[in-house]
């Protein structure tokens, strides 16, 4: 194959990856991870300083297809929402945010290829020996032993990606939450159910990886399952939040599985009668292309971009496109948008945790005509101005949490792009 990443650890990895072996056999390991949770001790309540030894072997000294369990029960224990395993690093976890590594032997290029061999699909497989990185999901059944004490029935499921670093094949693996949450839950406006009460127009939300943008559209997908009957399609790679139809219809396209890319996956929804489309990511300019057009002619589009403020995101979704075309573009944007949702997670002072700051930018006919003639540099005036119609600025929400005395005033300062402003704030 001609664009064959030529890497001794790679063509090692991909050797061992095409060996013949039961199909099974991957999905039975998968289906054994977590015992170790379920004989666990509760996860300590801080995780300040050393983490407590695991009571299991290190890596080395068990066997093929036990490994990962352990690691993926111990990241269940602790309540992580990643695991890192990195050659010349033990396992870390990331709780609340911060990183911790585990007690243990380092790991080598070896041990993390091991862990994976079983579970790679045939894309995945293809996608490392060419790309050199893979993602898929991995799932634990529910109802099997791996889930006895994990106080649900739902499945357990992980997002992986294994990728190369130094010549060394590693991974990430996000743990993907099995319960919808609500907007309260989630600590968000409850004004934020609003922005799905329209049935047409482009809702973006963003902020850095890690943000918690998922999870607010699985919360407002979550909101018109519960209130309104309606058809809505998740495009998605992999599928993080698994809706049951309620009041409404819900169907999840997973990229890989059941289609082969966001583009192809939307441009097909359009013919599945939908009301509501969900895009996980806007990588592409056909995806950007697709996506407002459906938003223009009578579909409610939400997306997310990983994007820092709603100027950004309007650079984003315009840049993408060849300059001849952006002046065209900035006019369908300003037509199908109807909201830009930013948002960040700070660590929370009064407990363990991270609260959301969040910044809410709506389609007024002011802000329409700032982006139709690219003026964006003025729409943060508007966020200012639009309080009354429910625009609220970042520097707004972090004094808001600074003054309620969930967040500190250093985490708000280092948040902010306009320390000046929120310093007017946090003294009136």
């Amino acid at each position: 194959m001609s664009d064959r990443l030529h890497d001794p650890d790679l063509d090692r990895l991909v050797q061992e990856l095409n060996q013949p072996h039961d199909a099974a056999a991957g999905s039975a390991a998968v289906a054994t991870a977590g015992r170790a949770a379920a004989r666990a001790e509760p996860a300590p309540g801080g995780f300040e300083g050393e983490l407590p030894k695991l009571d299991t072997p290190d890596l080395q000294q068990v066997e093929e297809g036990e490994e990962l369990d352990r690691l993926l029960a111990e990241m269940v224990r602790r309540g992580a929402s990643d695991l890192l395993l990195v050659a010349g690093l033990p396992p870390v976890v990331r709780v609340d945010g911060r990183l911790s590594r585990l007690p243990g032997e380092p790991l080598d290029g070896d041990d993390v290829s091991r862990l994976f061999r079983r579970h790679l699909g045939e894309r995945s497989r293809a996608d490392l020996e060419r790309r050199g990185g893979a993602d898929f999901p991995l799932r634990l059944s529910p109802g099997s032993s791996a889930e006895e004490g994990l106080g649900s029935a739902r499945a357990w499921r992980f997002r992986v990606n294994l990728h190369r670093q130094r010549g060394e094949i590693a991974a990430a693996l996000r743990a993907l939450p099995r319960e919808i949450p609500t907007l309260a839950q989630l600590n968000l406006p409850a004004a934020l159910g609003e922005l799905v009460r329209t049935r047409r127009g482009l809702v973006l939300v963003c902020g850095p990886t890690g943000a918690g943008k998922s999870s607010t559209l699985a919360a407002l997908v979550g909101e018109i399952n519960r209130s309104e009957a309606l058809h809505v399609i998740t495009i998605e790679d992999p599928v993080e939040f698994e809706h049951p139809s309620g009041r409404s219809v819900i169907e999840q396209v997973e990229i890989g599985r059941d289609a082969r890319s966001f583009a192809e996956a939307l441009r097909a929804s359009l013919r599945q009668d939908p009301d509501v489309i969900l895009v996980g990511e806007m990588r592409d300019l056909e995806t950007v292309r697709i996506a407002l057009t459906a938003a223009e002619t009578g579909h409610l589009v939400l997306a997310t971009l990983h994007t820092h403020d709603s100027v950004q995101a309007i650079h984003r979704v315009v840049d993408v496109f060849p300059a001849e075309q952006q002046a065209q573009i900035r006019h369908q944007l300003a037509v199908s948008l109807h909201a830009i949702l930013t948002q960040q997670l700070v660590p929370r002072r009064d407990r363990p945790g991270r609260v959301p700051a969040v910044e809410l930018l709506l389609a007024s006919h002011a802000v329409r005509h700032l982006v139709r003639n690219d003026q964006l540099q003025k729409l943060h005036n508007e966020i200012t101005l639009g309080k009354r119609a429910g625009m609220i600025s970042m520097e707004e929400s972090l004094a808001r949490l600074v003054a309620s005395d969930v967040i500190d005033v250093e985490e708000a300062r280092i948040r902010t792009p306009r320390p000046d402003e929120l310093r007017s704030l946090l003294s009136s």
